[in-house]
């Protein structure tokens, strides 16, 4: 763990001890004291303990909180990411790095986070109508970053938060995994927590609006089953005329897209009540539902 604080990092350090004393941890704490995004200790205990000569005994995640963007060194993060079981998760103010674009003040800072994109993302920006897409091309941009370094499949996956005054966004987590386990079980922890309905439209993400918290309007539109229309839609025409099982058809598919698991089931039930999929459970067990994503749930596409 790494904490910064240049202005309280001893008290910091003392009430974190109060809580946990030293030797708590196989590895202690590392408290500073600088100012965000100008401290190379931070980069250098990066690579020391993740790089290069070092085994990775075991999957680690790292939560990186730059306070906005300054401090995200992509390159470094990429060969924390290369390490076997390791995965990321960047809590990025999308709201500030939109503007530091077309700043030159800030060339230094975006060019580690976008090492092999700044110039293509500078250009396709202009060429984006509308905020959300800016928005998306940024998160694009940075999980392609990893791709591009390490040479192989990235599974990238963003949160959206909304403002708490306006209806804009403000932040994204974005969960960054070479597997696609990885990327099944962030999408139904996404899943669980947005309270947004959200068409998955190439732009729109998993969505947390906090004035929602305490306003219970209901929404105008079922964004939701719309969704599940999309997919259900997407998936008879892949599958068309195929024998698959549910568990088979949601590993080999649920990579190409948002959807999450309970996504997957809702549509394949939809498929069942038009007729379109014969469903069989091969377990021996009597179930309510006519699919479940199992490799037990036999589907035969007409």
């Amino acid at each position: 763990m790494i904490f910064n604080d240049n202005t309280y990092s001893v008290e910091l350090e003392q009430n974190f001890e109060k809580e946990f004393p030293k030797g708590t941890f196989k590895f202690d704490p590392h408290f500073g004291r600088s100012t965000v995004g100008d401290s190379q200790g931070i980069a250098d205990f990066l690579v020391k303990s993740t790089h290069e000569g070092k085994h990775n005994e075991s999957p680690s995640l790292l939560f990186i909180d730059p306070f906005g963007y300054k401090g995200i060194e992509t390159k470094i993060l990429a060969e924390f990411l290369r390490n076997w079981g390791n995965e990321i998760f960047l809590f990025v103010n999308t709201k500030r790095i939109h503007p530091a674009l077309e700043n030159e003040k800030f060339e230094g800072s975006m060019q580690n986070l976008f090492p092999t994109t700044l110039e293509t993302i500078k250009k396709d920006r202009r060429f984006k109508s509308t905020v959300s897409e800016r928005l998306n091309l940024i998160i694009n941009n940075l999980g392609n970053e990893y791709q591009s370094i390490l040479d192989e499949k990235i599974y990238y996956t963003a949160f959206r938060f909304q403002e708490e005054d306006i209806d804009t966004t403000s932040h994204y987590i974005l969960h960054i995994t070479k597997g696609a386990k990885g990327y099944e079980l962030i999408k139904t922890v996404y899943n669980d927590f947005a309270n947004v309905g959200t068409i998955f439209d190439g732009v729109n993400t998993y969505t947390f609006d906090a004035k929602k918290l305490d306003n219970k309007i209901a929404e105008i539109f079922d964004t939701k089953s719309e969704n599940i229309d999309k997919l259900k839609d997407k998936l008879y025409n892949n599958y068309r005329n195929r024998k698959i099982t549910a568990g088979d058809l949601f590993d080999e598919h649920q990579k190409t897209d948002l959807y999450c698991r309970s996504h997957y089931a809702e549509a394949l039930r939809r498929l069942v009540d038009e007729q379109k999929l014969d469903s069989e459970h091969t377990d021996g067990k009597n179930h309510i539902k006519t699919v479940l994503i199992s490799k037990d749930c036999k589907l035969t596409f007409r």
